[in-house]
C-alpha cells in the first residue's frame, strides 16, 4: 500500500527496494507480454538479476550473496510482483534452492555453488512434484541408488518451475524404498555434467506464462555422493518440512503484491473509464468494491508482515506458515476477481494486464502445497 509503510523496513531496505522496482521496470515490465507469447524469457536476464544484485540477497556474503536477511528477498519479491513481472523465478532461485543449500549443503557445496547463483551463471530448480505425487511427497517414486560412490538416480518429475533453465536441479528421491519420510533424500544434479538427464516440453499453462515450467526425465544419471544435500540419507523429508514455512511465506508475500497491483491498476481505470456521462469511480457500488478490496489486501499485508518478523526471529511455526499461504492466496484471488469486474468487457482481453493477472493467481492456491492440504495442517493445531 502506498500509504503504509512495514514496521520491519529500514533506510537501507527502501534504498533496494527503489533500486528493485526502477529494475524490474527498465529490464522487464515491457517485455513481459512478448516473453508470455514466446512462453519463457531469454536467459541472460538472470544474469541482469544477478548483475543487478537482486539473486541470493540473503546468502552470506562469504558465499557471493548479498549478506542481507530474508526482508531484503521480501523486498525484491514484492516489487517484482508490484511491477507485475511473471517471467523470473527468483522466488524459487533465491528464495528456496539458494537455502537449502545454504542450509544443509556442507562448506564446498556452498562454495561451489552459491556464488554462481548469486551471479546467475547458476539457475536453480527444485524437482519435488511427480506425475502421480503432489502435495503427497513422501509417495515420491524417484529412486537414488547408490553405486559405489555415484547415485543412480530414475525417474520423472513435472511442474518444474525454471525447468528449462535450470542447470543446478534439486532432486527428491527414494533413498531407501522401504522407508517413507525418512527413505527421501535431497540430491543436486549439475545439469551440464551428467548424461540421462532430459528436459521435456516446456509446459503450457493457464497462467505464469513466461515462467518456464518443464518435465524432467532422469534415466540413469549419475551424480557423485558428494551431491547429497546434509550428513547422511533419509534427511530429505525433515529438511522440505523445515523450509516450507519460507516457501509459504513467499507465497504470501506475492499475493500481496500482485493485490496492491490490481487495485493500482483498477483505480486507474475506473477513474478514467465513463459510464452513463460519468467516471465509473462515481458509482457508489464501484468505490465500494474498491474500498473492499484495499482493506482485504492491507489486512494481508499486515499479516505477511507479522509472519515476516516471525520468521526473521525464527519463529515462524508450521500452521502460521499455512495460514498465511492459505489466507493471502484466497484473497489474492478474490481480490484481483473483483478487479476485473470492474474493467468489464476489457478485463476478459489478453492485451489488459488485468486479465493475466488473474490467470496468474490461480495456481498460487496450488504451489507450495494445495490450499486444501494448508486446512489440514491448521485444523491439527486445533
Amino acid at each position: 500500500m502506498d500509504d503504509y509503510i512495514s514496521p520491519w523496513m529500514t533506510e537501507e531496505l527502501a534504498m533496494l527496494q527503489d533500486a528493485a522496482g526502477k529494475f524490474f521496470e527498465r529490464e522487464f515490465s515491457a517485455h513481459e507480454e512478448q516473453w508470455a507469447d514466446e512462453g519463457i524469457m531469454p536467459r541472460e536476464m538472470w544474469n541482469k538479476a544477478g548483475k543487478a544484485g537482486l539473486l541470493c540477497a540473503s546468502i552470506p556474503k562469504k558465499y557471493g550473496g548479498a549478506g542481507g536477511t530474508f526482508a531484503h528477498e521480501t523486498v525484491i519479491l514484492y516489487e517484482q510482483g508490484r511491477a507485475n513481472v511473471r517471467s523470473l523465478g527468483n522466488g524459487v532461485h533465491s528464495g528456496i534452492v539458494a537455502h537449502y543449500i545454504n542450509a544443509y549443503g556442507s562448506k564446498e557445496q556452498k562454495e561451489k555453488w552459491l556464488p554462481k547463483m548469486a551471479t546467475g551463471e547458476l539457475v536453480g530448480g527444485i524437482a519435488m512434484t511427480e506425475p502421480g505425487s503432489g502435495s503427497d511427497l513422501q509417495s515420491v517414486r524417484t529412486t537414488a541408488k547408490l553405486e559405489g560412490n555415484q547415485y543412480e538416480i530414475n525417474g520423472q518429475k513435472t511442474f518444474i518451475t525454471n525447468g528449462q533453465h535450470a542447470n543446478l536441479m534439486i532432486v527428491v528421491a527414494k533413498t531407501n524404498q522401504e522407508e517413507k519420510a525418512r527413505g527421501i533424500s535431497l540430491i543436486v544434479v549439475e545439469v551440464d555434467e551428467v548424461e540421462g538427464y532430459t528436459k521435456g516440453r516446456n509446459l503450457k499453462k493457464l497462467g505464469l506464462q513466461a515462467q518456464d515450467t518443464s518435465e524432467l526425465f532422469f534415466d540413469r544419471v549419475r551424480v557423485p555422493t558428494a551431491n547429497l544435500l546434509g550428513d547422511q540419507e533419509g534427511q530429505g523429508f525433515f529438511q522440505l518440512m523445515n523450509q516450507l514455512p519460507q516457501e509459504r511465506l513467499i507465497i504470501g508475500i506475492g499475493a500481496c503484491s500482485a493485490m496492491d497491483h490490481a487495485i493500482k491498476l483498477a483505480t486507474q481505470y475506473v477513474k478514467e473509464r465513463k459510464a452513463f456521462g460519468k467516471s465509473i469511480m462515481d458509482f457508489q457500488n464501484t468505490r465500494f468494491k474498491l474500498a473492499e478490496c484495499k482493506t482485504e489486501a492491507h489486512i494481508a499485508r499486515v499479516f505477511v508482515d507479522n509472519c515476516l518478523m516471525r520468521h526473521l526471529e525464527g519463529n515462524l511455526d508450521v500452521t502460521t506458515a499455512a495460514m498465511v499461504k492459505w489466507w493471502c492466496s484466497q484473497k489474492q484471488n478474490e481480490v484481483i476477481d473483483e478487479c476485473l469486474q470492474l474493467f468489464g468487457g476489457y478485463g476478459f482481453m489478453d492485451e489488459y494486464p488485468i486479465s493475466r493477472m488473474y490467470a496468474d493467481a490461480r495456481v498460487q492456491k496450488i504451489y507450495g502445497g494445495t490450499n486444501e492440504i494448508m486446512k489440514e495442517l491448521i485444523a491439527r493445531s486445533l
